[in-house]
């Protein structure tokens, strides 16, 4: 799939050349995350970046993870069978 973004835009954003198409996929990946259309994980992959990078990118926004008790319970129940 291609996302068609007009040069005037590109051009009125603040952000070197070789960096446009990374950082509105990345921009795209949070706010897809934040909305609940993504999982952590396929955002993570959507933005092209490690799970790890991924955290820090939520930390450092201060973006709530979407994380309930049932999944703290799941993730027990599961490193218990381990």
């Amino acid at each position: 799939m291609t996302i068609t973004v007009s040069q005037d835009i590109v051009q009125a954003l603040r952000l070197p050349p070789d960096a446009v198409a990374a950082e509105l996929q990345r921009e795209l990946a949070v706010a897809l995350y934040q909305r609940g259309i993504l999982s952590s994980g396929k955002a993570a992959a959507l933005a092209e970046m490690s799970r790890w990078e991924w955290e820090e990118l939520l930390g450092a926004r201060k973006i709530p993870r979407h994380y309930a008790d049932e999944d703290l319970d799941q993730d027990i129940a599961y490193a218990a069978r381990s």
